[in-house]
């Protein structure tokens, strides 16, 4: 019988290192002796790439993880435009189906231990007029990974992201503490704030280190327990 896990990842604001931690928790999936994917469900921002749509994102979890599982299964929906997601699919004609991510997610879990399925910006992005990814996390039914990009109003925005996760009725697995910038002050104390504030375990901090390899960050993260 396998240990199947998967989370769905999220993130305090847009630009705040979720694929980066994504690719670094699938690295350490790895590093423990388990098959790893990500996914992403919906990207917002493309190059034609030999008639195919490429999305940074979606590339970077391609390569993170322990095989190719087709982009089509990784990132069902590629928009070109690098805006919100419900106003590129607007403006490209595209109808976002919920039940085609759920079926492609389906499928990505039966191929591997650990999938992480990373969301759009913060935990609430319209893909539609009445469907937002907070919608998308509760009818994957996937506890929920917080990424908290660590500069000045993260307290306020991590609390409130939690607040919103909680009232959805799903399970904060863990947050995680990314140093996005070099220098914010006091750092120490506002991820002290936050662990005596969040109840749920910080799965680990990973220093502002430019271009860092996604394989070093995640020898600084633990993967939730179940």
């Amino acid at each position: 019988m396998t240990n199947r896990q998967a989370w769905f990842l999220t993130g305090t604001d847009t630009e705040i290192g979720k694929t980066f931690i994504t690719c670094a928790l699938l690295h350490a999936a790895r590093a423990a002796g388990r098959s790893a994917l990500g996914m992403k469900p919906v990207a917002a921002g493309a190059e034609d790439v030999d008639g195919v749509l490429i999305n940074e994102d979606a590339a970077r979890l391609l390569a993170a993880g322990s095989f190719d599982p087709g982009l089509q299964w990784l990132n069902p929906y590629c928009l070109t435009q690098p805006v919100a997601p419900h106003i590129a699919a607007a403006a490209e004609g595209v109808s976002i189906d919920p039940s085609h991510i759920l079926k492609a997610f389906r499928l990505l879990q039966t191929q591997a231990d650990v999938v992480i399925v990373e969301g759009v910006g913060g935990f609430r992005v319209p893909l539609d007029d009445d469907y937002d990814t907070a919608d998308l996390a509760v009818d994957l039914g996937l506890p929920v990974i917080l990424v908290v990009g660590m500069r000045l109003g993260c307290i306020n925005h991590a609390l409130l992201t939690v607040e919103a996760i909680k009232a959805r009725g799903l399970r904060l697995a863990g947050w995680i503490a990314n140093c996005i910038t070099p220098d914010m002050p006091r750092l120490d104390e506002n991820i002290a704030a936050l662990q005596q504030r969040i109840s749920a375990p910080l799965l680990g901090v990973v220093p502002y280190v430019p271009g860092n390899d996604p394989s070093l960050a995640a020898q600084r993260l633990q993967l939730p327990e179940d």
